[in-house]
């Protein structure tokens, strides 16, 4: 088997899944996601959340993976059975299909980089492109954010990414988030020092920050959907991103206090993120309740820009950062796929990162080329896949490990992390399992309907066909050692 790679310091390890949190999850999704939900109603919603099931969710998933050393499939073999096997494979799917949507925001960033810096000027005149990104935001945004365009920008994007990841743990991810990250944060204060000196700036923190309990009355189950989705996306929980890292971990580390260090960080920077998009937003315009989408803060950010002096090159920090946040958390989804062909396959790291970054290549064309299968793949599929993944994780620690667990996260802590493990036991094993097994079913009818606009022409007897073979499919990978028993 490959050698398996390791965290050389802990502040590489914290930076990484920092890194791999704060992501597009809070610098792109995270003011979508507030613009679609009534701005502070869902930001009320949403901090309640990340701290009180999304934080002991994720040391849940640290105690999981740092106890099995194994990517998500083979942590569950190795502390159990086989037969826990596909809730490895609910991990490895939920990661396929993150990235293979956040590929192609990946690529709208990389273009919006290079579009600042003048390329779309370049392009237009060489009868390349119509539009320019401050010229015409809406239509540009329209023109370059599925099709052709939009194909070689996530070309280029997961290329990037992969190239990382064929590094390894302490030469590429460790090395690249340790400059990303730091960098991150010192641009978002820097513009959002500057987006508070924009006249309007005052309405933009109102719609943000004041609570609007009116539309979180009438909007309360699909603001706790969304919260919870975003809660869980941005820190990277339930996908096997965070049980991958933590395989990677000593048992000197305290999970308690890397853990908690990860949410408030990555809140943080969330929230910074909110005070610089919406002061911008609302100094040029403004978002009504229940309006926005995944292009909120390209059409509505480079029409702000376009209206400021020095317009283009504060454009171009904004993506930059952007841009930065997107690889520090496409890294860190590649990983768990890489990381399964190095642990059970033996596959050199080198190769597996060239097979995956192919592999995201191909998955992510459907999603560069078609405006509906993006959004079922970033809003419906991404939340139920990674609340499915998270729930699956936590009864695996209260049904299997049971003792070990407590035992495991009390590896490396100390008084703290102590008299908190048995009230963490509790809480992974009643409240938490109950509000994601919610969160499942209320979102899967919305992801049915969704599918089901897309696949209107299809008659009933092609669902139950579907069913009966994702079904059979699924039999056949938990019983495939039965099954090849009785062939022979």
């Amino acid at each position: 088997m490959s050698e398996r790679d390791a965290w050389t310091t802990r502040i590489g390890f914290i930076l990484a899944a920092v890194g791999s949190a704060v992501g597009l999850g809070n610098v792109w999704r995270f003011p979508w996601m507030t613009a679609e939900n009534g701005g502070s109603a869902f930001l009320g919603v949403y901090l309640v959340i990340v701290f009180a099931i999304a934080l002991p969710g994720l040391i849940g998933e640290f105690v999981v993976g740092r106890r099995g050393e194994r990517n998500p499939v083979g942590t569950f073999e190795r502390l159990q059975s086989s037969s826990w096997r596909p809730i490895g494979w609910i991990a490895v799917l939920t990661s396929l299909i993150v990235l293979t949507f956040y590929s192609v925001a990946g690529g709208w960033v990389l273009r919006y980089v290079f579009d600042s810096l003048g390329g779309d000027i370049l392009l237009k005149g060489a009868g390349l492109a119509q539009t320019t990104a401050f010229g015409a935001p809406g239509a540009h945004f329209g023109a370059i954010s599925f099709g052709p365009a939009a194909l070689i920008a996530h070309f280029v994007f997961i290329g990037f990414t992969g190239g990382i990841v064929y590094f390894g743990i302490a030469d590429g991810i460790e090395r690249a988030t340790k400059v990303m990250v730091p960098g991150i944060v010192a641009l978002l204060i820097g513009l959002a020092v500057w987006a508070f000196t924009l006249e309007g700036a005052g309405a933009g923190l109102s719609y943000y920050l004041s609570p609007d309990l009116d539309y979180l009355a009438n909007n309360f189950v699909s603001v706790v959907e969304a919260a919870t989705g975003q809660a869980l996306f941005t820190l990277s929980v339930g996908a096997g991103v965070m049980l991958t890292y933590a395989s990677y971990l000593d048992e000197d580390r305290s999970l308690f206090i890397d853990g908690g260090s990860i949410a408030v960080l990555n809140t943080a920077i969330g929230v910074l993120a909110g005070f610089v998009v919406f002061p911008i937003i609302y100094s040029f315009g403004s978002i009504e309740a229940g309006t926005g989408g995944p292009g909120v803060i390209f059409v509505s950010l480079a029409q702000a820009f376009s209206q400021l002096p020095f317009g283009r090159a504060l454009g171009a920090v904004f993506y930059l950062v952007l841009a930065m946040a997107a690889l520090s958390s496409a890294i860190s989804i590649m990983e768990v796929l890489v990381a399964y062909l190095v642990d059970e396959h033996a596959i050199e790291r080198e190769r597996a990162a060239v097979g995956i970054t192919l592999l995201f290549a191909a998955t992510g064309t459907v999603c560069a080329l078609r405006s509906d299968v993006f959004a079922l793949f970033a809003d419906n599929l991404a939340n139920l896949g990674l609340a499915s993944g998270l729930l699956a994780f936590l009864l695996f620690a209260v049904w299997i490990l049971r003792d070990e667990a407590t035992e495991e996260l009390r590896l490396g802590g100390g008084a703290v992390t102590d008299a908190l493990a048995r009230p963490w036991a509790i809480l992974i094993a009643t409240v938490l399992p109950i509000f994601l097994a919610f969160t499942i079913l209320s979102g899967l009818p919305a992801a049915l309907a969704t599918l089901g606009e897309m696949l209107g022409g299809v008659p009933a007897w092609g669902y139950l066909a579907g069913a009966i073979v994702v079904i059979g499919l699924a039999h056949a990978l938990v019983f495939r050692e039965e099954i090849t028993a009785l062939a022979q």
